[in-house]
């Protein structure tokens, strides 16, 4: 496991505060999601990798030959990796809980890490995923946070499927909110405030006498 595995930016956070991976969507970079995790998380640290994959120029975190068509065997491939640059910088960083962002592409990739190492984040937000096959968790995902948002009239991703991973992780134990907007593919603000909601520290209980 190496922390460099990916060529990827880091905004440092307080030590010991929570780790905040985010990851871009096709065609996009490391600077995408950087700022936005910043602002959903001021002060936790907050990695962002490049994507090793090359379509036609526009990086991806794993190959497909086809809209919503999945190379399945590169999708281990990069899931593995992923979940391997995730632990080295974990082990670094020790930190208070590992949080994954994701939006489209990124959004699947992280998704698949959850699939295959469900201890792996203490909470990820999916925007826009698009998982075309059955996942098979190898584990329970009891307890864990997860948020999706999608858009009903989403082309590249559509509703039932998002619906049908809503059921997947619910009937895995996962704590599922899904938040819709009316649009397609786009981020839209509701989605963002959804985000804020989800990233937002608990609220520290009142001690009794």
């Amino acid at each position: 496991m190496s922390k460099d595995t990916y060529i990827h930016k880091v905004l440092p956070g307080a030590p010991g505060s929570p780790l905040l991976f985010v990851l871009h969507g096709t065609g996009a970079d490391e600077n995408q999601l950087l700022g936005f995790g910043r602002e959903l998380m001021p002060s936790a640290t907050i990695v962002s990798p490049r994507g090793d994959v090359s379509e036609h120029g526009a990086p991806r975190f794993f190959r497909r030959t086809g809209e919503g068509i999945y190379d399945m065997d590169d999708l281990a491939r990069a899931t593995s990796k992923m979940a391997g640059f995730v632990k080295a910088h974990v082990e670094t960083a020790k930190p208070s809980a590992v949080f994954g962002l994701g939006y489209s592409n990124g959004a699947n990739i992280l998704a698949s890490m959850v699939f295959a190492e469900p201890g792996l984040f203490d909470g990820a937000t999916l925007m826009h995923p698009l998982i075309p096959f059955e996942p098979r968790v190898q584990g329970s995902l009891a307890g864990r946070r997860i948020l999706i948002t999608a858009g009903r009239r989403d082309p590249i991703c559509p509703p039932n499927l998002t619906s049908r991973l809503e059921a997947y992780l619910r009937a895995d134990g996962a704590n599922v909110t899904v938040e819709w907007h009316d649009g397609g593919h786009e981020v839209r603000p509701n989605e963002i405030e959804a985000a804020r909601r989800f990233f937002a520290p608990a609220p520290v209980a009142e001690g009794g006498k």
